[in-house]
């Protein structure tokens, strides 16, 4: 059974007469500003972003996403939620066991809408908190039709034989711990559980280029998101560079620690924090070492506020100085840095993978410079890694995205050039060991690039100062 309005209502209940199953206005207007459906980001938004969506839709067609479910370490023991980020930017919806179909209109609405969620339960409620509930999806979050998710497949019958096309990444999940991965799996062959078969007359095309379209250009909101989130996270490394540590375990936990304490509402990934030789491995997140004067510290972290991410890489002396190999390894990167970053424009024209040609050729010349025999495959293996990847909602946002393509205002990025010196007799002696990443997070603007990451100070002069 599901419920309709005929027109969208944006608030007939109140915090008063409902508990929901995540922050509103109503209920915590310390976190959210009026208009807000989530931190930064207003109903109006949200529903702009369906339309935007529905407009890519052939006549009739739909695009059917599914909910992140709650993942267990062990028995009732659960994992920290978190939201599949397609269907978080549709939506703004951020609990677990939940569908939502988008529909081109034929009628008056350029879009109608379904939300299928968990219902109310207050037994339940009292063990796991509260859930927002049918009624709220559609005074709150704006949906046309809504139901329970228990009840989703006669509704999702009726909608997907009236559409034209369905475009879908839903896969078959291979746990069916709930009603939602019930429909999505069986324990039979994969064509035999309930959505194949449900499916199995409708066109099925994949929706991820469409959305990768959508999001990977940010709005201002999006973009003022990850400014909280850089600048909260940037404030936290200069923080820590003031102090010493004596183990990465320490430092770890003082970077997650000022993360939130600085306004964001967690980390945005499992920080790397590699002393020494531990920075050669790029994603190094034991964690668990000693840090030595002598060496450097490479802090790979970033919080997130309202979903948006940040991410920083900075690297430092763990003494507060830099011994003189240490300082030429760290100019030649931050040398580099500065020159990718000033083509994170859309005048320049440049795509992701022509500013990393372009490092590559700068690091080279840098590293003959200090004495390296950049011969053969010596920059491929000093340098492993892209220089930069979209960021956005993930810290790898919209997967598959193309970085040939020139880079567009409303983009943004990271820039995180690197070298990684192996302790092997090919390499200058004085540099051997050395893991050096510098990395900023940058939005891309007509004339100029926007570094959303400024407050981590990365100026040799700068970082030594800190100690002073």
């Amino acid at each position: 059974m599901t419920e309709a309005l005929p027109h969208r209502s944006y608030a007939s209940l109140s915090a008063a007469e409902l508990q929901f199953g995540q922050p509103l206005h109503e209920t915590h207007p310390h976190l959210l500003k009026p208009g807000e459906l989530t931190p930064g980001i207003t109903a109006l938004e949200y529903a702009q972003r369906r339309s935007n969506l529905a407009s890519k839709l052939p006549k009739n067609g739909i695009a059917l996403l599914a909910a992140s479910e709650l993942k267990y370490r062990s028995g009732p023991v659960f994992y920290e939620f978190h939201q599949d980020s397609d269907f978080f930017y549709l939506t703004g919806f951020n609990e677990p066991e939940a569908v939502a179909i988008i529909g081109k209109s034929t009628g008056e609405e350029d879009h109608v809408f379904h939300l299928f969620v968990r219902a109310k339960d207050p037994k339940v409620e009292q063990w796991e908190g509260s859930r927002s509930g049918t009624r709220a999806a559609l005074d709150v979050f704006n949906a046309d039709e809504s139901g329970d998710i228990k009840d989703i497949e006669k509704s999702l019958s009726r909608i997907i034989r009236e559409a034209s096309e369905v475009y879908t990444d839903v896969s078959p999940s291979t746990t069916p711990t709930s009603a939602l991965s019930r429909l999505f799996t069986s324990r039979s062959p994969p064509k035999s559980n309930a959505l194949s078969k449900i499916l199995e007359p409708a066109t099925v095309k994949p929706l991820r280029s469409i959305l990768n379209d959508l999001r990977n250009m940010k709005s201002d909101a999006e973009i003022a998101n990850m400014r909280k989130a850089g600048q909260a996270s940037g404030r936290a490394f200069t923080e820590a560079m003031r102090q010493a540590w004596t183990t990465e375990k320490d430092l770890n936990a003082f970077l997650e620690y000022t993360f939130k304490r600085n306004g964001c509402d967690a980390s945005a990934y499992v920080p790397v924090v590699a002393g020494g030789r531990n920075a050669s491995q790029i994603h190094y997140v034991r964690n668990d070492d000693v840090l030595l004067d002598n060496d450097l510290v490479l802090a790979d972290a970033g919080g997130e506020y309202g979903n948006y991410i940040t991410d920083i890489t900075r690297t430092w002396p763990v003494s507060g100085h830099f011994t003189p190999p240490q300082k030429d390894l760290y100019n030649a990167i931050l040398a580099t840095q500065r020159k990718c970053i000033s083509l994170c424009r859309a005048s320049a024209s440049n795509s992701l993978d022509k500013i990393h040609q372009i490092a590559e050729e700068t690091l080279r010349d840098s590293l003959a410079g200090l004495g390296f025999d950049m011969s053969g495959n010596a920059l491929e293996t000093l340098f492993p890694h892209h220089l930069g990847h979209y960021i956005g909602l993930d810290v790898h946002d919209t997967p598959g995205q193309s970085r040939q393509a020139p880079l567009q205002a409303g983009q943004c990025v990271t820039v995180e050039p690197g070298l990684y010196i192996p302790d092997t007799d090919r390499w200058p002696a004085a540099f051997r060991g050395i893991g050096i990443r510098i990395e900023d997070s940058i939005c891309v603007q007509e004339d100029h690039p926007l570094v959303l990451t400024t407050e981590a100070v990365k100026e040799i002069e700068d970082i030594e100062a800190l100690r002073s």
